[in-house]
């Protein structure tokens, strides 16, 4: 069973910014939800369907942000508890259905689920510095219609294959 406590921990480390954007659309992100229980009924690894849910409450986290942005809600330290508290519901959705059962990776002695959930996270987050980035550099327009929603799922999708054939 996952431990509250220590996944927070892990993600006080993430990196917190201001949101600049919608990160994503509603359809995407329901889509994503429901379809990972979907992917483990259908056999798909454990360490893959970590990797989208690491992204999909990173996405969440975010929409958050936006939203106490809306409310004028602001106080210390409010983008680090929204996006920590949005990732640590990683743990409360499979509780029942996934034990932790850590391993060596490298250096670290971690559950592989956990890690492939805080890779998904990062590299949610970093689709989208690369998107401001990119954005910006293209005089503040997208290179074709819906960038914003290509980069992170080709980036996913990567990582997907990635641990299809070279599993943790």
């Amino acid at each position: 069973m996952m431990r509250l406590s220590a996944m927070a921990t892990l993600f006080a480390l993430f990196p917190t910014a201001k949101a600049l954007a919608n990160p994503a659309c509603v359809v995407c992100t329901v889509a994503i939800g429901a379809s990972l229980e979907i992917a483990r009924t259908l056999g798909i690894s454990d360490e893959i369907v970590g990797l989208w849910a690491g992204a999909m409450f990173t996405l969440l986290g975010y929409w958050a942000i936006l939203w106490c942005e809306k409310k004028n809600w602001n106080f210390a330290g409010r983008n680090a508890i929204l996006l920590i508290s949005s990732l640590a519901m990683i743990g409360f959705i499979y509780l029942g259905e996934l034990d932790y059962t850590p391993q060596i990776v490298g250096f670290l002695y971690i559950d592989t689920f956990l890690l492939a959930s805080l890779i998904g996270a990062l590299l949610y987050i970093f689709s989208q510095k690369f998107y401001q980035w990119m954005k910006a550099r293209n005089h503040g327009h997208a290179h074709f219609p819906f960038e914003k929603v290509v980069l992170p799922v080709a980036m996913l999708f990567g990582a997907s294959v990635i641990l299809n054939y070279y599993p943790f």
